[in-house]
């Protein structure tokens, strides 16, 4: 069955390392067939969430004028979301806790999804983890969520780290599989 694949990478570094992932496990899923998109959050207009909860009263949307709302509702349309961060001080970086702030106005929407963590660390797996943990703290509130997997590369420090590592072909045959 073809699938509608949206993956979400906060890598700041184009090409970093949970941003390989990405790439890797976007060309498993596009030669299965599949439909799959990537949207780096660094390249996005991404605006804090400032509290004014009129999301509350007008469900789907936020009244900030950013690239959000139109990344909300593909993530209502999609099958599959893959949630891809390096791992800060052991949980996600600040733009994928950015733009999940701003899911504030449609979280109830999104459902039906399979989910996949992608996380890489320069320390463990432990670190992983718990980046993981704190992904799940919102996939938590969405409804009917299939978790398919914690994918993490651990112990990159540097760009390119995950280049010839085994973790990239577990993503690539991750996304065959999705």
């Amino acid at each position: 069955m073809k699938k509608n694949i949206l993956i979400l990478s906060s890598s700041p570094r184009k090409g970093g390392n949970s941003d390989r992932l990405c790439d890797e496990f976007m060309r498993g899923a596009i030669e299965t067939g599949h439909t799959v998109e990537k949207i780096r959050l660094a390249e996005q207009d991404i605006r804090y969430c400032t509290g004014c909860c009129t999301c509350i009263n007008k469900q789907g949307a936020c009244v900030q004028q950013d690239d959000v709302n139109a990344i909300v509702q593909k993530m209502i349309a999609c099958d599959v979301l893959v949630l891809a961060t390096p791992v800060y001080f052991h949980a996600m970086n600040a733009q994928m806790k950015t733009f999940i702030d701003r899911c504030c106005s449609a979280y109830t929407l999104i459902e039906g999804k399979e989910v996949y963590f992608f996380a890489s660390a320069a320390g463990g797996t432990s670190e992983a983890r718990k980046a993981a943990d704190s992904l799940r703290v919102f996939t938590d509130c969405l409804k009917n969520i299939t978790e398919k997997g914690l994918l993490s590369a651990t112990g990159m420090w540097n760009v390119g780290g995950v280049e010839g590592n085994p973790v990239l072909k577990q993503a690539y045959t991750l996304g065959k599989n999705a």
